[in-house]
């Protein structure tokens, strides 16, 4: 945004602080919360506190340093109310769950590691950061953060304490930092959605378990996860000798790869549909769904199954779930896969619709990165990486809100202008 824009809703921006940030202890805090959110809304390619406090009339660079990595203020009730207030604002149609990466140099800034950077394509030295997304196919904002620590920060007391890492966070797989934010969210009352994520966590069977024993829906992409026709019956070997224990039952033969239930069907049984009109034009594929039963490769048994095993017995039959496949007319055989949880009535176009859902998050991505400064923060400290990506989240809220407000023009995205929204599912 322009300076005469972010002046336009300086008022606006007053109420939104005074109401988010209500939790801060000192109104000199929230002074400086107004002051860094304008920073992080003007233009300017860098949005580092040194480049914002240079553009900001009422700029002050030691005390915006002070406020960001030295200031004792919680960011988690200001993220609370964050996502309350944008779950009220954008009724969400799903939570997507998701990872973003931010490349570094060095080994001191808190949770940087050699490991998979999206950012980049490759393995490089970066932060990464799990978070969830509330999403319609016209609005969307991140609702909460978790940053990854790798397991190599996990017993490195140096630089733990030079990062100020709390003595109880240690190393968690990102599939179980992604179910500690989704239960955080139920626990502040927003209104739980149907849960969409990449193969990354599709694929991973103790996830979507654990989605299932928490009452959440999903629609998730998968890579080569397997599944079992929805007719397979388990067996079980015979009883070895009078005194042996009866075995349970399984699945004995090796299930198809999710690409043989697709092709099976024949092109003919998939469907043309249109899941929304994107900058190109409309947004069209073929798709079908059929019912399977996944393939575990769970250490935890699914719910039923833990079930009937807490009563002695388990028969052995996984529950069965939709497969939904996309084959693309110009594609020899079917391209994506997803798992969903979702009932047996729902609709093909609506599974589509979830599906198709997740671009949203690369939006957000977009405008957080390139616009809004997340991957500009110069610090090293934990308490300083969450400031800081709490003042994001809470201007890309605020921007949104406006965007969403039909009484006042809408203020231009801070992403860069040049670029448009590429034609991507």
């Amino acid at each position: 945004m322009e300076a005469h824009e972010v002046n336009r809703v300086r008022a606006k921006l007053a109420f939104f602080v005074a109401d988010a940030f209500a939790s801060a202890p000192r109104k000199d805090q929230r002074d400086k919360t107004d002051c860094y959110l304008r920073g992080l809304m003007l233009d300017g390619r860098r949005k580092s506190i040194q480049a914002m406090a240079s553009r900001l009339p009422d700029g002050n660079e030691q005390n915006l340093q002070q406020f960001v990595n030295q200031s004792t203020w919680d960011p988690l009730p200001v993220r609370r109310r964050i996502a309350e207030r944008m779950s009220a604002r954008i009724s969400p149609e799903a939570w997507v769950v998701d990872d973003v990466s931010f490349p570094k140099d060095g080994r001191m800034s808190v949770a940087v590691a050699p490991q998979y950077c999206g950012a980049l394509g490759k393995r490089a030295n970066c932060q990464v950061a799990v978070s969830v997304h509330a999403c319609t196919a016209t609005a969307s904002c991140p609702l909460q953060w978790r940053l990854f620590l790798p397991k190599e920060w996990a017993d490195d007391a140096e630089r733990r304490a030079a990062c100020k890492v709390p003595a109880e966070i240690g190393h968690r797989e990102k599939w179980r930092l992604a179910l500690d934010i989704l239960d955080e969210l139920t626990g502040w009352g927003v209104p739980p959605r149907v849960v969409l994520a990449d193969a990354a966590y599709g694929t991973n069977a103790t996830f979507r378990n654990e989605l299932t024993e928490r009452g959440l829906d999903y629609v998730l992409s998968i890579r080569s996860d397997t599944a079992h026709p929805l007719d397979a019956v388990p067996e079980a070997p015979a009883r070895k000798g009078i005194n042996g224990c009866w075995p349970q039952p399984r699945y004995r033969q090796a299930p198809p790869a999710v690409t043989a239930h697709a092709i099976n069907l024949g092109r003919s049984a998939f469907t043309e549909i249109t899941w929304r009109h994107g900058s190109h034009g409309p947004m069209r594929s073929h798709f079908a769904a059929l019912r399977v039963r996944p393939a575990s490769n769970s250490i935890t048994r699914p719910l039923r199954a833990r079930a009937s095993a807490e009563q002695g017995w388990w028969d052995g039959v996984l529950p069965d779930l939709w497969l939904l496949a996309e084959w693309p007319s110009n594609s020899e055989t079917p391209t994506e896969y997803w798992f969903s949880n979702l009932p047996v009535q729902t609709p093909l176009k609506h599974l589509v619709s979830c599906a198709k859902l997740r671009w949203r998050v690369e939006h957000d991505y977009r405008e957080l990165k390139h616009g809004l400064g997340l991957d500009h923060f110069e610090g090293r400290s934990w308490p300083g990486w969450h400031h800081h990506v709490t003042l994001v989240t809470a201007a890309h809220a605020f921007l949104t809100e406006q965007r969403l407000s039909p009484k006042v023009p809408k203020p231009a995205s801070p992403t860069t202008r040049s670029s448009t929204c590429s034609k991507t599912s």
